[in-house]
């Protein structure tokens, strides 16, 4: 096993811990659309946002499950990522 996938392996394994903790199933989670949305957030605005996106887009997605409405992760993704060039550059111009 390469390092790589003895990381991702034992990612997968918190994934399924941290799933049954809240009641999802591990195939919702998506690894890939996660990480994108962050490291656009952390290098594109300000890293401690990341998380914070990472939140805001499974809120979203969860109230929209909640009122029964399509959920289209990957378009709330890309809005989300929208939002950075509205913001001020950390020089504040």
């Amino acid at each position: 096993m390469t390092d790589l996938s003895a990381e991702e392996a034992r990612w997968a394994d918190w994934i399924e811990d941290a799933c049954a903790a809240v009641g999802i199933e591990p195939e919702s989670v998506d690894i890939r659309g996660v990480h994108v949305l962050t490291r656009q957030i952390a290098h594109g605005f300000e890293r401690p946002m990341a998380p914070v996106g990472a939140y805001i887009l499974g809120v979203a997605v969860g109230h929209l499950e909640a009122q029964g409405r399509p959920v289209d992760i990957e378009s709330m993704r890309r809005a989300i990522a929208a939002t950075i060039k509205d913001q001020p550059d950390k020089d504040g111009a």
